[in-house]
């Protein structure tokens, strides 16, 4: 089957060749391990369960985990494997199970997943992605991931095609969510008594 995970539509065998993500359908995995550096509502005081896979639908000029990102890096594992580092990340305390930059595994990562979750992981799951996606990718993991973080990485056009050669409309779903989480935040932050005889806040 041709794959059509991602806005790039490279419809191309990975079973036999690299979509433009520089990686074939084997889960290749560059780093698996508590990870301390994400946003502190994600790390914690005791780590995500941070899972780099290689290869990425973006790659970015300015990438910092750049040889993840052109595949340099990475290795090949199995879905069942997978899953078993999930529970061994959960059994290190790790405080959600981070799958960074997963796009082009979703499928082998829902598998996964749910292997995983027949057999005792309950630790809270992260996607933590680009923001080039496609919700009929997304909609495969409903009811497996609890926190969507996609980066906000453009709102310039020529920026979005000079460095990541891509177009922003395709990064429609990342805009929606990010105004969503902001209208959330905004409500939130509105409820919250200001120290000031209990009186709240409007915006």
């Amino acid at each position: 089957m041709n794959c059509s995970l991602c806005p790039r539509m490279c419809n191309l065998d990975r079973q036999v060749t690299t979509g433009y993500c520089g990686v074939k359908n084997t889960i290749r995995v560059a780093r698996a391990a508590l990870h301390f550096w994400e946003e502190p509502c994600i790390s914690g005081e005791e780590g995500s369960g941070a899972v780099f896979f290689t290869g990425c639908n973006l790659r970015c000029v300015c990438c910092q985990n750049y040889q993840i990102a052109r595949a340099e890096q990475g290795k090949e594992i199995t879905v069942e494997r997978l899953a078993e580092i999930f529970l061994e990340l959960q059994a290190q305390k790790a405080n959600n199970i981070n799958l960074v930059t997963a796009t082009h595994y979703v499928p082998q990562v829902a598998e996964a997943l749910s292997i995983a979750k027949t057999k005792g992981l309950h630790i809270p799951v992260v996607y933590n992605c680009g923001g080039y996606e496609l919700v009929e990718t997304l909609k495969l993991l409903e009811g497996l991931v609890d926190i969507y973080l996609p980066d906000m990485k453009y709102a310039d056009n020529r920026l979005a095609a000079a460095l990541s050669g891509c177009n922003l409309a395709n990064f429609l779903i990342m805009s929606v969510i990010f105004k969503t989480a902001c209208e959330i935040a905004l409500a939130h932050i509105a409820s919250i008594d200001n120290g000031f005889g209990g009186e709240k806040r409007n915006f």
